[in-house]
C-alpha cells in the first residue's frame, strides 16, 4: 500500500502523546521526519519512533523533498508563520485547532493553501469516535425527529505552571474555550449537520491566576432554531468530570458519555419514542427505555491520519476541512465577544 511520508512540527506535547503514536499505526502513512526548537528532545522523539530525521527549525523539515504532507502541532501563535511556509514549500497540512490566533489568521492559512493547490485540515479528531459516527448517522435518518436541544461538556484540571504557553492569551488565543469547548462547538454542529447562527456566553477566570478564561458556559442557537449549551473548565479536577454530549430531538435523544476524550470509550444510550403521542399529564418517564448502542473502538489519531493520507491518495474529500475549523473558531471569538459585552452575537 502506498504511504504518505509525514512531517511533524511541534512533536512533543500531543504530538508524542496520542498523534504520533496513532499515526504509527497508520496503514498508508508513514513518519519521515520531527522537529522540536531543542535539537536534543527532536532527537529523542526521532529515536522513540524511528523517524529518519530530526530538525530543529520548520524551514529545514519543510526542505525535506521526502516529507509530502505535515501535522503541525506547535503552539497556536507560530500555526499562521508555519503554515504559510508549509503552504508554498507545497506540502499538505493537517493542524491543531485552533488553525491560528485569530480567525482572520486562520481564513489567510485557508486561503493560501488553497491558493498553492494543497490540502489543508483541522485536528477535530473526535469526529472519528465511533459514538460521535453513530450519532450523526441516526439524526441523519430522521430517526430523533427535530433536533431541538444540545449540550456539551470539556472539562479538566489545569492549575497555574510557569511557562505553559495555554495560559497566556498572546499564546494560545484563549483558554478553556478557544482550547476544550471548541471541541464541543464542532462535534455539536458536525454531529447535528446545523450550523450555529447565534452565540452568547460567560467566560471568567475564577480559580486559577493566569490571564485566558477557566470557566466558560456557552449558548449556541442553531439554524434550525435549536439551542445548545457548551461547558468548559480548566478547574474542574479531571476525575470529577463526565465528558458528557447530549443530543434532544421530537423522537428522543442521544445520551452520551465518557467520549469527549483523547481516548475513544464511554457509552452512548439512545432513547426513541413517538412524536405524536398527546401530552401525558402523569409525565411518566418510564415508559421509554435507553438502549445502549455497541460499536468497536480504535483509535481516533489513526482514524484521523488515515483519512487526511487517503485524500492525499485518492482526491477523497476532507473530512474536517480548514473552512470548518475556521467557522468553529469564529463562533469561539463572538462568545468571547459576548461576554465581553453582555450581549448575543449574531453569526
Amino acid at each position: 500500500m502506498k504511504k504518505v511520508k509525514w512531517g511533524v512540527i511541534g512533536a512533543g506535547g500531543i504530538a508524542d502523546r496520542r498523534t504520533i503514536p496513532g499515526m504509527m499505526l497508520a496503514k498508508n502513512a508513514e513518519l519521515v521526519a520531527v522537529m522540536e526548537v531543542n535539537m536534543g528532545l527532536a532527537e529523542k522523539i526521532r529515536s522513540k519512533y524511528n523517524a529518519k530525521r530530526a530538525y530543529d527549525s520548520e524551514a529545514a523539515l519543510l526542505a525535506d523533498p521526502e516529507v509530502e504532507a505535515v501535522y503541525i502541532a506547535s503552539p497556536v501563535n507560530c500555526h499562521k508563520e508555519q503554515a504559510l511556509k508549509a503552504a508554498k514549500a507545497k506540502k499538505h497540512l493537517l493542524m491543531e485547532k485552533p488553525l491560528a490566533l485569530t480567525s482572520g489568521d486562520a481564513l489567510e492559512i485557508a486561503e493560501a493553501c488553497r491558493n498553492e493547490g494543497i490540502l489543508c485540515a483541522a485536528g477535530f479528531m473526535m469526529r472519528y469516535h465511533a459514538y460521535h459516527q453513530k450519532m450523526r448517522e441516526i439524526i441523519k435518518s430522521g430517526k430523533l425527529g427535530q433536533i431541538v436541544s444540545c449540550r456539551g461538556q470539556l472539562s479538566c484540571w489545569y492549575p497555574d505552571i510557569e511557562g505553559a504557553w495555554r495560559q497566556k492569551k498572546a499564546l494560545g488565543g484563549g483558554g478553556a474555550l478557544m482550547d476544550m469547548g471548541i471541541h464541543c462547538i464542532d462535534l455539536i454542529q458536525y454531529i447535528t449537520g446545523l450550523k450555529a447562527v447565534k452565540v452568547g456566553a460567560l467566560t471568567a477566570t475564577n480559580t486559577f491566576k493566569y490571564e485566558v478564561d477557566d470557566s466558560s458556559s456557552t449558548i449556541l442557537q442553531l439554524e434550525n432554531g435549536a439551542f445548545c449549551y457548551v461547558d468548559a473548565n480548566f478547574n474542574i479536577p479531571d476525575a470529577a468530570v463526565k465528558g458528557r454530549l447530549e443530543i434532544y430531538g421530537t423522537k428522543g435523544s442521544l445520551l452520551a458519555e465518557g467520549t469527549i476524550s483523547q481516548v475513544e470509550g464511554g457509552k452512548l444510550d439512545v432513547m426513541l419514542s413517538d412524536d405524536s403521542a398527546g401530552y401525558d399529564a402523569q409525565q411518566d418517564r418510564g415508559e421509554v427505555k435507553p438502549c445502549e448502542v455497541r460499536v468497536d473502538f480504535g483509535n481516533m489519531y489513526t482514524k484521523e491520519i488515515e483519512s487526511f493520507s487517503e485524500s492525499v491518495l485518492s482526491g477523497k474529500a476532507l473530512d474536517v476541512p480548514a473552512e470548518e475549523a475556521l467557522q468553529a473558531q469564529r463562533i469561539v471569538e463572538a462568545a468571547y465577544e459576548s461576554s465581553q459585552t453582555g450581549c448575543f452575537v449574531k453569526l
